[in-house]
């Protein structure tokens, strides 16, 4: 499956963003869809996911009650939803599939498939 991220864009604390993640080449229903970021001179981090039936959902603690994560497996397309945004948001945004369990701490490792990536600029 290749996935591709769009949405991006340079916004104002404050503001909102929808981020999505488009899947082509085959069915994403059995895939755990994460989104991660990497901030400039930081490591890859665990941002939010969702299991295949759209059931669990996992937030990091820093974006929790301003992120939400869907789905629609019909469309192939999963989504991040901003609001509230923060500069400490700034980042490159990736979404990435895995078959199987969404599991308590997704990991970059973990994930076999990665979209490009979109970039995410929040001033202050």
């Amino acid at each position: 499956v290749q996935l591709q991220a769009s949405g991006g864009g340079l916004v104002q604390a404050g503001d909102s963003l929808r981020l999505s993640c488009a899947a082509s080449g085959g069915t994403i229903s059995v895939y755990s869809m994460t989104w991660f970021r990497q901030a400039p001179g930081e490591d890859l981090e665990f941002v939010t996911g969702v299991s295949w039936d759209g059931v669990n959902t996992r937030y990091a603690d820093s974006v929790k009650d301003r992120f939400t994560i869907s789905r629609d497996n019909a469309k192939k397309g999963v989504y991040l939803q901003m609001n509230n945004l923060k500069p400490e948001d700034t980042a490159v945004y990736y979404c990435a599939a895995r078959r199987g369990s969404l599991g308590t701490a997704p990991t970059p490792g973990q994930y076999d498939y990665w979209g490009q990536g979109t970039q995410v600029t929040v001033s202050s």
